[in-house]
């Protein structure tokens, strides 16, 4: 493997890292338009105080921010410590079975589409430069120093749901009482196509279905949170 193709491959990699992390905060931040607008919308079905509804609002962007962070915190740790154990016992492998780990480099390299001397030669090349990276690349998948971190995934997270969040926030407490309803589900159905239209590009999937399913549950989930305050409130629950 010549030092452009690892150029290439790392350069592909981290592409793809920036790329996973950018979908990620689209979905964060659509996770937090829909749920936080749900929120408010519903408590806007049961009253009109404004103190109530910017309660309700502020409370929804802190708790599902917060639950964000620590589930992606937990999950990227898990992540990482499976990373670390894996590359834990890769490196003993190495240590104890320098040739079956070469013969293993070799096979994985030949499964690659390259000739038997080809992939033997380019196995010991790349063992003898850095034997862990080489297995942690081609056969785990994993760069070593660029291992997940789960505070940044965290914090990632909170930020993208908190932006998402702020939108129906402020559409729903700024306008005045004869608009708001009207200007949040109008910003939050606009913001919903962005994100919907924004994930499908980064995944090369077809923009027009993203953006109406995103859409569509957005509407449906306004919907039945405001029929439901709307409920509460006739009832004077």
């Amino acid at each position: 493997m010549s030092s452009s193709d690892q150029h290439d491959e790392a350069h592909n990699g981290a592409l793809g890292s920036r790329l996973n992390w950018l979908r990620a905060a689209v979905l964060g931040a659509n996770d937090g338009i829909v749920s936080t607008a749900g929120l408010v919308v519903g408590v806007a079905g049961a009253t009109d105080d404004r103190s109530a509804l910017l309660t309700a609002g502020l409370a929804g962007l802190l708790a599902g921010s917060m639950s964000m962070a620590a589930g992606e915190y937990v999950s990227v740790s898990t992540q990482r410590d499976s990373e670390k154990a894996a590359l834990a016992l890769e490196r003993r492998e190495l240590k104890e079975s320098p040739e079956a780990e070469l013969a293993e480099l070799t096979g994985l390299l030949a499964g690659r589409g390259l000739s038997a001397e080809v992939a033997r030669e380019a196995a010991v090349q790349l063992t003898e430069r850095d034997a862990l990276r080489a297995h942690a690349s081609v056969e785990l998948g994993i760069d070593p120093d660029q291992l997940t971190n789960p505070w940044h995934a965290a914090w990632a997270s909170f930020l993208a749901f908190t932006v998402g969040a702020l939108l129906p926030l402020l559409a729903i407490v700024l306008p005045p009482l004869s608009l708001r309803l009207y200007v949040t589900v109008g910003s939050v159905l606009a913001a919903l196509a962005l994100t919907g239209w924004w994930s499908a590009r980064l995944g090369s999937a077809p923009a027009h279905r993203a953006v109406l399913r995103n859409m569509g549950g957005g509407a449906v989930a306004m919907g039945v949170t405001y029929a439901a305050g709307a409920l509460l409130g006739a009832v004077g629950v």
